[in-house]
């Protein structure tokens, strides 16, 4: 099983969860823009840290299970888990939240 294959069903959750509050709760404008910043912020920071332990050999990704894609020294795979965090995690506050709260 390769790492994008692994990461997928987590990524499928992800946006069911955030399709299914979006749909409940139909946040506003500014919402989307929060979620959307708060996903290239991750990704970016993943990039940042992710590069600097590789680079340290703090740990190593198997070779066979990798698509080849890389940003920098890391894989394009390892990218799929702060999208999955910051997709699903707004997700699920708008479907537990309070119905009388604005989002």
């Amino acid at each position: 099983m390769t790492y994008a294959v692994l990461a997928l069903p987590f990524l499928a959750v992800a946006v069911g969860v955030l399709v299914a509050g979006a749909i409940l709760r139909r946040p506003g404008r500014r919402w989307w823009v929060a979620v959307a910043a708060t996903c290239v912020v991750l990704v970016t920071l993943t990039l940042v840290f992710d590069n600097l332990m590789v680079a340290a050999d703090l740990f190593r990704y198997d070779e066979e299970n990798l698509s080849g894609l890389r940003v920098g020294l890391v894989p394009i795979e390892d990218l799929a888990w702060p999208v999955v965090a910051a997709l699903g995690l707004p997700g699920l506050a708008l479907l537990t939240g309070d119905p009388g709260e604005q989002t």
